[in-house]
């Protein structure tokens, strides 16, 4: 089905991007989002939202519903059988909720300071998932309570991240170490941790910060938390650390916009120079 109002003009299309391929980070969603947004305000289905002066902007809901329904498209083509939540954060931003294949946004929740690395330890997210079902056809009475407190961790998680706009208490951080340590042995117990994801979680504890894995385990990337008070010199000796274990690093946030259109005077000068490079 054909959703442009006019010929879509010949383009060419220069992608650019800071997240590694291939570590569990949603990657492919991104570049699938972007696109489908890029192709749509070209073809006229989609509006371009942006007016003189602005240097971002952002379409409406109904908008953004088709770039993320053409977006699990392009996951699809990539994917297979995508579970269509790496598309849907890309589009809306924040946080999602996905459960039994039911992905609900949260309404407010706060931007968290994490600290990303990335294992290098290559994964199959098919492989993974086999080893977990096996495991529970074979330990159904022991494995199947473990899923249910990993559960029972993701809305416990869900209720302090909405708590925390309307009162920004300091003691939510310790709450969310304490949940993410739990959810981290769990998925141990799962089968889908990796020596390497627990040395990261050895190293960051020795600074007394959290990590946990992210993605589908078994290597790729670890997240950990940074309180708001967590010192530029935790952070950096942290880094080292991991660094200095083959890891790669970044800091970043977590309940950012999603698919937003720039202006190319709000762009940084690194991104104009690859895009000046087409």
């Amino acid at each position: 089905v054909c959703l442009c109002f006019r010929d879509v003009p010949s383009v060419d299309i220069m992608v650019w991007s800071e997240l590694p391929t291939g570590a569990g980070l949603g990657s492919s969603a991104a570049y699938a989002v972007c696109l489908a947004a890029a192709l749509l305000t070209v073809c006229g289905a989609i509006s371009c939202p942006l007016k003189e002066g602005e240097s971002t902007a952002r379409w409406t809901e109904e908008e953004m519903t088709l770039i993320n329904s053409w977006a699990f498209q392009g996951e699809r083509v990539i994917h297979g059988n995508p579970s269509g939540v790496d598309n849907a954060v890309g589009t809306w931003g924040g946080a999602l909720r996905y459960q039994s294949g039911k992905i609900t946004p949260l309404k407010r929740v706060p931007t968290l300071r994490i600290l990303l690395t990335n294992t290098k330890v290559p994964r199959s997210t098919k492989i993974l998932v086999a080893g977990v079902k096996e495991k529970i056809l074979k330990f159904p009475a022991i494995m199947n309570p473990v899923l249910d407190s990993i559960d029972a961790i993701s809305q416990e998680c869900q209720s302090v991240l909405e708590a925390m706009p309307a009162n920004p208490s300091p003691e939510y951080y310790p709450m969310l170490e304490e949940l993410f340590d739990i959810n981290q042995h769990h998925l141990n117990v799962i089968g889908v941790g990796h020596p390497s994801l627990d040395r990261l979680c050895r190293v960051t504890a020795s600074h007394g910060l959290h990590s946990k894995l992210t993605g589908a385990g078994g290597g790729g990337c670890g997240i950990t938390l940074l309180r708001p008070d967590t010192s530029p010199q935790a952070v950096e000796a942290a880094k080292r650390d991991l660094c200095a274990c083959g890891f790669e690093c970044w800091e970043t946030n977590i309940g950012a916009p999603g698919v937003t259109l720039h202006s190319s005077s709000s762009l940084n000068a690194e991104v104009l120079h690859a895009l000046s490079q087409s």
